[in-house]
């Protein structure tokens, strides 16, 4: 026979040349499936790439802002508040929908307008960074015109009792009532309108250098030495007395025993007397304010063994700390003098406390001073001592 026969296992008989046809046609069709598969997936992935570059296109033309409820509220006020600085141009911050409480109640509505939250933060971000008392205060955001706050500056009597036997009537705690009046801080920066003019200086972030820089200044000198009018109450302003007789509405110092400077004889012993003539609830979070040259002249001091009082931050931003205690070096404070209270230390935050409204505002003056252009900054701030037994002085004094 010309075509050889094989048994299946069924018992038909089929042929070699048959079933290698059927193969070879059952493999072409699966093939052409595959490729008829590969052909339409590909097409597929064609059609969703053009999808995408056609959206990322569309987004990119109509410049849609950030998916953010954030971005949504800050974006038109920082817009429209640039345009107001670099050209007065105030139809866009008159759009905006801004709160009638949060504007000046000297001014009109073209007075002056609120600054940009983002512009603001800015300014707020350097003022408490900055070595100001303000760094370690209590600080609180107010609405109103004055800030009262109720301190308990005696303590609640007791007693022991009996059983049967009669209560006999105990203290009763004072208060004492402080207010705290919000003063108006301003700032008068000034530049060209050609800088305005050009797209690339950066208005925003130079007028809130600028503001900062003198906010903080003139904050760092009110809230230690301001005599509280139109100014804070700055906290050596009120009268320093001996600490075995202080009494509540005063500030107690301790003397460091040689007239205008430290002791010959054991200086440190000052610093160690400052230390505990503070209370224990106040020391746990208490720091020493003194000035750069005051601070020259105590680190050099050392302990009985030979070490230094002072010690430098351990870590980037941590504040060096003398015996244990953090300090702080604010400029303002007075240099070693006779009678001079050059160092200061206390429970700032108990003892010291900054209100203000949070909102700042700008009013934009091209006339004054041609060719230059004005910019009135003005905020409400005010400061005063909460707690006369929180802080405590070293006077240079033999008494």
């Amino acid at each position: 026979m010309s075509t050889q026969e094989t048994k299946a296992r069924s018992g038909q008989r089929v042929t070699s040349g048959t079933s290698s046809m059927e193969v070879k046609t059952a493999m072409d069709d699966f093939l052409q499936d595959v490729g008829k598969i590969n052909t339409e997936l590909k097409t597929r992935i064609h059609e969703q790439d053009k999808r995408l570059n056609m959206l990322e296109r569309k987004t990119v033309e109509t410049h849609r802002p950030a998916l953010s409820a954030v971005a949504e509220i800050e974006v038109p006020h920082k817009k429209a508040f640039a345009a107001y600085l670099r050209s007065g141009d105030d139809d866009g911050m008159r759009a905006l929908d801004v709160e009638e409480k949060a504007l000046s109640t000297a001014v009109s509505a073209d007075g002056g307008y609120l600054v940009d939250p983002q512009t603001a933060q800015q300014i707020a971000s350097v003022l408490y960074s900055t070595a100001s008392i303000r760094a370690i205060s209590n600080v609180v955001a107010v609405e109103s015109t004055a800030y009262d706050v109720l301190v308990v500056h005696t303590e609640a009597g007791a007693g022991w009792a009996t059983e049967t036997g009669s209560a006999t009537e105990t203290d009763t705690p004072q208060l004492e009532r402080i207010s705290i009046p919000l003063h108006e801080l301003s700032a008068l920066p000034k530049t060209s309108q050609r800088l305005l003019d050009d797209s690339a200086f950066d208005v925003e972030g130079w007028l809130a250098s600028r503001i900062a820089d003198k906010f903080s200044r003139a904050e760092g000198v009110a809230f230690i030495s301001g005599d509280g009018i139109d100014k804070p109450k700055g906290f050596l302003t009120y009268t320093a007395v001996d600490n075995a007789s202080w009494a509540w509405g005063d500030l107690g110092y301790v003397a460091t025993g040689a007239d205008g400077d430290f002791a010959s004889a054991d200086p440190a012993d000052a610093i160690v007397d400052l230390v505990y003539a503070l209370g224990a609830r106040y020391r746990a979070n208490a720091s020493f304010v003194m000035n750069s040259k005051t601070a020259g002249a105590v680190r050099k001091m050392k302990d009985a063994d030979g070490r230094f009082l002072w010690s430098d931050g351990l870590a980037a931003g941590e504040p060096a700390r003398l015996m244990g205690y953090p300090v702080l070096v604010a400029e303002d404070m007075p240099d070693i003098a006779s009678d001079a209270t050059a160092i200061a230390f206390g429970d700032f935050n108990a003892g010291y406390t900054v209100a203000e409204r949070p909102d700042l505002r700008i009013l934009r003056d091209p006339f004054s001073a041609k060719p230059h252009v004005l910019f009135y900054a003005t905020k409400r701030v005010g400061g005063d001592v909460s707690d006369f037994a929180a802080i405590k002085l070293l006077k240079f004094a033999a008494a």
